[in-house]
């Protein structure tokens, strides 16, 4: 809580949550061996990001070097009309 007992707010100040905050996530199951989940959580550590927050982040990181991430993704664009002069 902030000063005063009110709790902090999203302001015009402070800066806008992530887009991988605000989106709804979807859940799901993942088994990997214990030695992969050990290298995990430690590269998730010395980055100060949980397991899940690491994943993701190398989720986004490849698809965005695949140029498959929805998030750049931009409109195609309309193909013009045939336009002739008369």
């Amino acid at each position: 809580m902030a000063l005063g007992g009110q709790a902090k707010s999203f302001s015009p100040g402070r800066p806008k949550p992530f887009p991988s905050q605000t989106m709804a996530k979807k859940s799901f199951v993942l088994r990997i061996d214990e030695p992969t989940y050990a290298a995990l959580e430690k590269w998730a550590a010395d980055e100060f990001r949980s397991v899940n927050g690491q994943l993701e982040w190398m989720i986004d990181r490849a698809l965005k070097e695949a140029s498959r991430s929805p998030k750049e993704q931009r409109p195609k664009p309309k193909p013009e009309e045939n336009k002739t002069d008369v």
